[in-house]
């Protein structure tokens, strides 16, 4: 369920980017995909901003954690390879761990998982949903 909401998600995002703001879709699109994250953060909100302190509290304590939403990317991988993440994806944490100023997380489908976005060489699984 979390998986399908995350991807149903993902492609409303997707969708509303793809479109020009001028069209005469746009404000419908927007609406709907604001629907589709109130329901989100409603059924797992909850579960996922917990994960999201787990990996904040080990990778990047000096970073706050957001809402969940905030971690969804506009896009989907294809192949649900974490390679194919692009790295203006997620959110920008600061962690100590790694020399890049460009660190951010991700939270991506198939399965439902938080990644760590280091460089295009450099990608963690942080969190795996269960």
């Amino acid at each position: 369920m979390l998986n399908e909401a995350l991807v149903t998600l993902i492609k409303k995002k997707k969708e509303l980017h793809d479109l020009n703001y001028n069209s005469s879709n746009y404000d419908q699109l927007e609406e709907d995909l604001h629907v589709l994250e109130d329901d989100f953060l409603n059924k797992y909100g909850d579960y996922l901003e917990d994960a999201l302190h787990e990996v904040h509290d080990e990778y990047c304590p000096d970073s706050d954690v957001l809402l969940p939403i905030a971690y969804v990317p506009n896009e989907l991988a294809t192949s649900g390879d974490i390679s194919e993440i692009s790295l203006d994806q997620g959110v920008y944490v600061e962690v100590d761990d790694y020399e890049s100023n460009e660190t951010k997380l991700v939270l991506i489908p198939d399965p439902t998982r938080i990644v760590l976005l280091v460089s295009p060489e450099q990608k963690e699984v942080v969190w795996t949903a269960s």
